[in-house]
């Protein structure tokens, strides 16, 4: 009698190296029925490789990151890790919640940027995975202590990934603290949908009509402005490195901005769509957030040698991140980033990956 064979398993996982303090990371591999592949470290529950096809079939890692441990163990500017407590910038790295005075740690000049410099991305996060009919997931947590950076209160982080067989990279987050604190989770992955080059010839829509101008720090002033006729207008698509040149100089040559969504927190609505024409790979992103930061690897210089031996010189990726809006809790009028006991702070982002002709 033949043997029945056993179902495919889509997971697996395998050590990734130690932290200076000993501490072991794990990568988790996610795979589909159509080939794709995703890669998530414990160590700041980054997404190191995403494998994705052509229109030919030819697959590529459209992510930037490292190949080994220690180039995440290495300052670099966010690869693919998970940025908290509070992602972007807060000005002066200070603010009051409750009456009560809260000083940061500056990361960004004087200001506290994705969290601080010992932020959500360089920990280590305790995971477990499972796999069911929709596809492999890895679920990642975090306990950040009440002070952690600055910020009051204890704080359980969730992040999970699901990998579904209809080509979506799911990521949902949850947040939990026993007294108010600030939470604002994204994943700062850089896309580029060719696999190699630069993002300057990809084609991006944004479904936004306002955006949240900034000082020349980047810190917004509070105005929502709209996009109409200007470089930030991308409702209609457009190439995204053929308005560089009218962006402001603080911006470092390329796009370092927030975007207020039409959707308005509605998952079932598009967000923004990437897409390489020469490849035909596109990307789609839906969220429950209120904004989207586009940034547009301003600030690479070619000193960072990444996976494959590839220099990330300028504009080797771009960042598409699902946010509430940069410093938030300056300003009343935009969407609160407190998230008070017995609330459960919980976003859902969605990147699915489609090819056109």
């Amino acid at each position: 009698m033949a043997r029945a064979s056993s179902p495919r398993s889509f997971l697996t996982s395998s050590p990734f190296g130690t932290t200076a303090d000993g501490v072991p990371v794990t990568l988790f591999t996610l795979s589909n029925r159509n080939g794709l592949v995703a890669r998530i470290s414990t160590l700041g529950a980054a997404v190191t490789e995403l494998h994705i096809p052509d229109r030919d079939g030819n697959f590529a890692d459209v992510v930037l990151g490292f190949d080994r441990l220690d180039g995440y163990l290495k300052r670099h500017p966010h690869f693919g890790v998970i940025a908290g407590r509070v992602a972007n910038r807060i000005a002066g790295a200070s603010f009051v919640l409750g009456g009560v005075s809260y000083q940061l740690i500056a990361n960004e000049g004087r200001h506290c940027l994705h969290g601080g410099p010992q932020g959500f991305d360089k920990a280590v996060w305790q995971a477990h995975a499972t796999e069911d009919d929709e596809g492999p997931a890895v679920f990642l947590s975090l306990m950040s202590p009440h002070g952690d950076q600055g910020f009051p209160g204890n704080v359980i982080a969730t992040v999970r990934y699901t990998l579904s067989h209809s080509n979506e990279l799911r990521l949902d987050y949850w947040a939990l603290s026993d007294r108010p604190t600030l939470v604002n989770l994204t994943n700062h992955s850089y896309f580029n949908l060719a696999g190699q080059g630069d993002v300057r010839s990809h084609e991006l829509t944004v479904v936004a009509a306002a955006c949240t101008p900034t000082d020349e720090e980047l810190i917004p002033t509070g105005e929502i402005r709209s996009v109409a006729g200007t470089a930030l207008d991308f409702r209609e698509g457009a190439v995204v490195g053929s308005r560089f040149a009218q962006l402001p100089p603080c911006t470092g040559g390329g796009y370092d901005h927030n975007f207020v969504l039409d959707a308005a927190g509605d998952v079932h609505r598009l967000a923004a769509r990437l897409k390489d024409p020469a490849s035909g790979r596109t990307l789609e992103v839906y969220t429950t957030q209120p904004g989207l930061q586009l940034y547009t690897g301003n600030h690479l210089d070619g000193s960072i040698t990444g996976k494959y031996g590839w220099r990330y010189g300028k504009h080797a990726g771009l960042c598409l991140e699902t946010q509430h809006f940069p410093d938030a809790v300056h300003h009343p009028t935009f969407p609160s980033v407190v998230l008070n006991p017995g609330e459960v702070y919980r976003h859902t982002t969605i990147w699915r990956f489609t090819v056109g002709r």
